[in-house]
C-alpha cells in the first residue's frame, strides 16, 4: 500500500503582495512597448557587450570606442547598455560616428550609472526585457571582454541562434587571449562531450582588431543585405 505524502500547511494569502506582483505585468508591458517604439527605426544596428568595470586609460577601452566608432561611420547605429567602463566607450564611439548611439540602461544597486554618449536612452528594471531589445534589432554582436553580465548576453544570443529562436547573424569576440581559455573548454568539454555540436563553434568568430570586425559584419552581408527575408521576419516577430 502506498505511503500517503504528508500535506505542507498552506501560506496564507498575502492580498497586497499579490496585487503588486499583478500590476508589474503592466511595468513589463510598458518596457516593451517603448522599446519597440522606440528601436524600430534604428536599423540596421551593432549590440556592443563588454565590462563595466574597465577603464578609459585600458586599452580595451581604447579597441571598444575605435570599432564603435567605425561602424557607426559605415551606417550602424551603436546599442549597448548604456553604462560605464566598455559601455560608455562603445556608446562615445557610436555617439562621435555618424549613426545613432543607444543607450539600453539598466537599474541595479550599484555599479551601473548612464554614460553621456546616448542619443536615444532607454531604462529597464528587468535585464530580460532588456536582452531581447539587444536581440530584436541587430545586425551583428560584438562582445568586448566582460564579466558575468556579458556571458549571459552572448550565451543568450548564441543560444538563440542554435535553437532557430532567433535569425542567424554575426557574433563577433574580439580578443583572442581573453577568449581563448573559454573557446578551448567549449571544444574539450561542450563538442567533446556532445553538449554541442561541431558545427556551433560557426556561430560566432574571433578577432582582435576593428578591421577584422566589420570585415566579419560585411562579408556576412555582402550577399544578402539587411532586409530580413519572409522566414527571419516570422523567427523574429515570434522571438
Amino acid at each position: 500500500m502506498a505511503k500517503k505524502m504528508p500535506t505542507m500547511p498552506r501560506s496564507p494569502i498575502d492580498h497586497s503582495m499579490l496585487t503588486r506582483e499583478s500590476w508589474k505585468i503592466f511595468q513589463i508591458m510598458a518596457e516593451f512597448v517603448e522599446g519597440f517604439e522606440q528601436l524600430s527605426s534604428i536599423k540596421p544596428s551593432v549590440s556592443i557587450f563588454g565590462s563595466a568595470r574597465t577603464a578609459p586609460d585600458h586599452p580595451y577601452y581604447k579597441l571598444t570606442e575605435q570599432i564603435a566608432r567605425e561602424l557607426s561611420d559605415a551606417g550602424f547605429s551603436i546599442v549597448t547598455g548604456g553604462g560605464p567602463g566598455l559601455m560608455e566607450a562603445g556608446s562615445k564611439g557610436g555617439f562621435e560616428g555618424k549613426s545613432i548611439s543607444v543607450g539600453l540602461n539598466i537599474n541595479l544597486p550599484f555599479e551601473q550609472t548612464s554614460n553621456a554618449y546616448q542619443d536615444i536612452s532607454l531604462d529597464f528594471r528587468h535585464f530580460f526585457s532588456r536582452k531581447v531589445m539587444f536581440v530584436k534589432y541587430a545586425s551583428a554582436y560584438v562582445v568586448m571582454p566582460g564579466g558575468f553580465g556579458t556571458m549571459d548576453e552572448v550565451m543568450e544570443s548564441l543560444t538563440l541562434m542554435q535553437t532557430g529562436k532567433s535569425r542567424k547573424i554575426p557574433v563577433v569576440l574580439v580578443g583572442t587571449k581573453f577568449w581563448a581559455g573559454l573557446i578551448e573548454w567549449f571544444k574539450d568539454k561542450l563538442v567533446g562531450e556532445g553538449m554541442v555540436s561541431a558545427d556551433d563553434m560557426g556561430l560566432f568568430s574571433v578577432v582582435d582588431t576593428s578591421a577584422e570586425v566589420s570585415k566579419v559584419i560585411f562579408d556576412f552581408y555582402q550577399d544578402r543585405g539587411f532586409d530580413l527575408s519572409p522566414e527571419e521576419q516570422q523567427t523574429m516577430l515570434n522571438l
